[in-house]
């Protein structure tokens, strides 16, 4: 077996998704099936473990009783072509058992300021170890104490609460399991560690119903363990064993902890940097954003952090922070003018319906500073008009028109995924139909999805939306949609106009569009605004490479983990291990 080639790599990799949990595994998965110590000639071959056990067993008065308080019988299971190690063999854990038994059930009277320590399910911890907490003490008459506590290398099995959580016990503290607990005692001719970890590798947790298999509930009982076949190494071998996977846990403890201090340190480079630039010095503003865009490779290693980068990229762009200004550009205020000059001809020609003026914006409203060239606008004084959708209940069909829902707005753009439809003939068709450029909001949701906010890129006349949206028309000739999309999805957009409205709701959140008509977003003259949204689909497709090449290298690691557990696998040479027996 080359475990050591897979060892002396390993830090490679130790950043492959659940790598380390995944070599936890592999190792007690070696260690069960006879691959991650060699095997010694000279080893009393577990044969004769079995036997000496059996006599054990005849001979005490703690023999595994069934309820019916007779004798189990001893089962030594037939190895036949199982390919086992030299001198293991197959067996069962009742036929190592001396005992198995259910902590006892104490009344409220039982309890004492002055006894004896319960162990509960609390007290078990996942990695395999007793902590009592100040536990409760109860009173054990004095000829059922022996029955009832726990003695050194006794197995502790939790069968409620975290069902499976095992623990054994060490030393020589008197303490009782309580009845939520098994406790397992082992026969003194086999290693009570060993048998915890025999329990614990993916083919005992498998058999439990724990681990990867998908079960609705464990089988976790003393009968069901009793029951489950494992493979027994010698004696001497189940030592070697042990030590093995100790060292190998403390190696893997290691790795944890420096990916863990690898992380703490990329994670605080990247919430410092990203820090400057949400809240930006104008002085050393442009070295602190040159330092975060050349760092970005260093700074992104998991998916979160890149969903942070993008939402700096959105604040940056309506502060007016990622793209210079032009004095050459018209101000902002212009645009609004034109915008209700547009407006006005609409509501003449009788498309539209003139809406009552919104409150003008004073100082103290604005959110954050912006350059003296925008200006700060209420959302429905730069837009036409909008609209909530439709009100007919839509259907699952194959003919019809489409009807667009809240889950068909992701990441600020308008995605089609749902079959059901209303029929052409709706009256309320064509005046909700959608026109490329539209923006959809969706007004009602749960707290953190309400006011989210998609742009629809689909052609003219074929979808329409549901009335838990609101569309919103831009002017396409004076603003640009995609520059409004970006504005309403910025994370100072949601913080400073939606999240106040919402904090006032109970249950299901709704914002209005008589209060999406009056929140604020800064407006950059009409060409910034087209540089703007330029330069952030430059950056947010870096930050697609990124994830790319984070999905990249985690496949790359995983590859390579692969072959390294593959590598790992290869068997010694059996043959010279028989001729040395010989």
């Amino acid at each position: 077996m080359n475990a050591e080639c897979l060892l002396q790599h390993y830090e490679l990799i130790a950043d492959a998704p659940g790598a380390i949990a995944r070599l936890r595994r592999f190792i007690l998965d070696l260690a069960v099936r006879g691959k991650l110590v060699p095997q010694d000639p000279a080893d009393e071959p577990a044969s004769e473990l079995l036997e000496l056990i059996a006599a054990e067993k005849h001979d005490s008065t703690s023999q595994l009783r069934t309820k019916s308080g007779k004798s189990d019988e001893i089962t030594i299971v037939d190895p036949g072509q199982l390919n086992l190690p030299f001198g293991w063999e197959r067996s069962s854990i009742k036929s190592v058992l001396l005992s198995s038994f259910y902590g006892p059930r104490f009344d409220a009277t039982d309890y004492r300021r002055e006894g004896i320590p319960t162990i509960r399910t609390t007290d078990m911890t996942r990695d395999g170890r007793i902590e009592l907490r100040n536990p409760p003490l109860v009173a054990v008459p004095a000829d059922r104490l022996e029955d009832f506590r726990c003695r050194d290398g006794d197995l502790l099995v939790t069968r409620t609460g975290s069902i499976g959580t095992m623990a054994l016990f060490a030393g020589d503290l008197l303490a009782i399991p309580s009845a939520y607990l098994i406790r397992f005692r082992f026969s003194t001719h086999v290693s009570p560690q060993y048998m915890h970890l025999v329990l614990q590798s993916p083919s005992g947790q498998a058999a439990l119903g724990l681990g990867t298999t998908k079960v609705a509930q464990p089988n976790i009982n003393a009968k069901a363990i009793a029951a489950i076949e494992f493979n027994l190494a010698p004696r001497a071998e189940q030592s070697r064993i042990v030590a093995k996977v100790d060292e190998l846990m403390a190696l893997c403890d290691t790795l944890e902890a420096a990916r863990k201090e690898r992380e703490t340190k990329r994670d605080r480079l990247a919430a410092a940097s990203l820090a400057r630039l949400n809240t930006p010095d104008p002085e050393t503003f442009r070295d602190n954003a040159r330092f975060a865009l050349d760092a970005l490779p260093a700074l992104t290693a998991r998916p979160d952090q890149i969903k942070q980068l993008r939402q700096t990229i959105l604040n940056l762009a309506v502060r007016g922070k990622l793209v210079p200004q032009d004095p050459a550009d018209e101000p902002a205020e212009e645009l609004l003018k034109r915008i209700a000059a547009e407006r006005d001809d609409l509501v003449r020609q009788k498309v539209i319906r003139r809406d009552a003026p919104l409150e003008p914006l004073t100082a103290q409203d604005c959110p954050h500073p912006i350059p003296s060239s925008w200006t700060w606008s209420r959302v429905g004084d730069a837009i036409l008009f909008t609209q909530y959708g439709t009100s007919q209940k839509s259907h699952a069909s194959q003919s019809g028109v489409p009807v667009l829902a809240m889950g068909n707005i992701q990441d600020g753009r308008v995605i089609w995924r749902n079959e059901k439809r209303i029929p052409e003939a709706s009256d309320e068709l064509p005046a909700l139909y959608l026109q490329t450029f539209d923006l959809l909001y969706n007004r009602t949701n749960s707290a953190e999805l309400v006011g989210k906010t998609g742009i629809y890129m689909g052609q003219n006349d074929a979808l329409t939306f549901a009335s838990y949206l609101i569309r919103l028309r831009p002017s396409f000739l004076h603003s640009s949609p995609v520059y409004l999309n970006v504005a309403m999805n910025a994370p100072c957009f949601r913080e400073t106009q939606i999240v106040p409205l919402i904090k006032k709701q109970t249950g299901q959140a709704n914002v209005s569009g008589s209060a999406l008509k009056n929140m604020l977003f800064p407006l950059p003259p009409l060409a910034e605004q087209h540089r703007i949204v330029a330069k952030v689909d430059e950056l947010m497709a870096l930050c697609d490479q990124l994830e790319t090449s984070l999905t990249s290298a985690d496949e790359t690691r995983k590859k390579l983990l692969d072959a390294l557990l593959a590598e790992a696998l290869k068997p010694v040479d059996a043959d010279a291990l028989q001729e040395a027996a010989e």
